[in-house]
């Protein structure tokens, strides 16, 4: 299975992949406390200042790989890879 993948150091939580995915695999949300500590000292201030919010993709197994999240993400957090 071939799912998206987001990197948090990179992700603002701006929604352009909820907005473009047509399987609604994104969700927006707080990001986890244990993610958050889990980032560096510039990436959690980055955060903040982007409201504490990253995508997160609890229906992942419903990806089609169509893409449209990768080239919609202005920071460049998303990319498609294998699963287990």
């Amino acid at each position: 299975m071939i799912a998206p993948l987001v990197d948090l150091n990179r992700c603002e939580g701006k929604g352009d992949c909820l907005d473009v995915c047509p399987e609604n695999v994104f969700e927006i949300r707080r990001i986890d406390e244990v993610a958050y500590l889990s980032l560096g000292l510039m990436h959690r201030l980055k955060l903040r200042v982007y409201g504490m919010k990253v995508a997160y993709t609890p229906n992942a197994d419903a990806c089609r790989s169509c893409g449209l999240c990768v080239t919609a993400c202005p920071e460049g957090a998303i990319k498609l890879a294998r699963t287990a």
